[in-house]
């Protein structure tokens, strides 16, 4: 008896925020760890069909950086890597639109409509709604991009018709062509797009970590700035968080950097008052 009073309180912490966050949109960047662990994977695809069936109207960016690397390995194609960019010369870019746009995406569809969501894959190549341009390095990175627009007509229209977009990171250039793209930054472009209530990174980390190592619940603009200057923020969570504060500088509500090794991190973090991540605000 305990549990299920335990069970129907943490519905009574929920309700206020389903109804809060009714007909918002809300993008996740789907990543890490959660991506390769099957039951990560199936538990994420049921938290976001939950999240369509309360009322609220998700996006998921996915990425697929392992998945690339293990299908290159398979085909005999060397990868290497510039300051953490996949350098991608035609060849390589074949193999991410067919991991990308097509394994990854699709296993993700799949598994959403499989709980009962509408999910509907695409990238930015459908209707050229990432429209992006060659990233410039000291060293020539090949098919990698960066957006310079998101027109998102097409993701307002699914979303309209009660679908659940699922976007691989996949833009287009000027020619036409296909250009890589880090997820986090089409997440963020996205976002922005849509003027979203929340972004939400998944990462395999808790979040943002002060010096001391303490969870730091809450960040703003100033003290991200000043803790990127001085080292605590460090490696990897340095482009998350400029990508968290390039959002909530254009229009996002606010941004959350959450750990998608915790089954129903996604949920957690909208639905409790505590939260498990930390949240960036401007």
């Amino acid at each position: 008896m305990k549990e299920l009073i335990e069970k129907a309180e943490v519905l009574q912490e929920a309700l206020p925020y389903i109804r809060r966050f009714r007909g918002s949109r809300f993008v996740i960047k789907y990543g890490g760890h959660a991506m390769v662990d099957a039951d990560l994977k199936r538990s994420f695809a049921r938290d976001v069909a939950l999240l369509r069936y309360v009322g609220l109207s998700p996006v998921v960016v996915h990425g697929g950086g392992p998945q690339i690397g293990e299908m290159l390995d398979r085909l005999g194609i060397q990868t290497r890597f510039v300051d953490g960019q996949r350098v991608t010369d035609e060849e390589t870019m074949r193999v991410v639109e067919m991991v990308l746009g097509g394994g990854v995406n699709q296993e993700l569809v799949g598994l959403i409509c499989e709980h009962g969501g509408r999910a509907v894959g695409l990238s930015g190549q459908d209707d050229r709604f990432i429209v992006a341009r060659r990233v410039e390095a000291a060293v020539d990175l090949g098919r990698v991009g960066e957006p310079t627009e998101v027109r998102p007509d097409v993701i307002e229209r699914l979303l309209a018709g009660d679908f659940l977009p699922v976007i691989a990171p996949i833009g287009v250039d000027a020619d036409g062509g296909p250009l890589n793209i880090n997820a986090d930054t089409v997440a963020s472009k996205v976002a922005q797009a849509l003027r979203a209530e929340k972004l939400i990174l998944m990462t395999d980390t808790a979040g943002v970590r002060a010096a001391d190592g303490r969870l730091l619940g809450s960040l703003d603009t100033a003290r991200a700035q000043a803790l990127i200057a001085d080292g605590t923020i460090s490696g990897g969570m340095i482009p998350k968080v400029r990508f968290a504060l390039d959002a909530v500088a254009n229009g996002v509500g606010k941004v959350h950097i959450v750990d998608g090794r915790t089954r129903h991190a996604v949920l957690l973090e909208i639905f409790t008052d505590q939260g498990i991540g930390t949240e960036v605000v401007e």
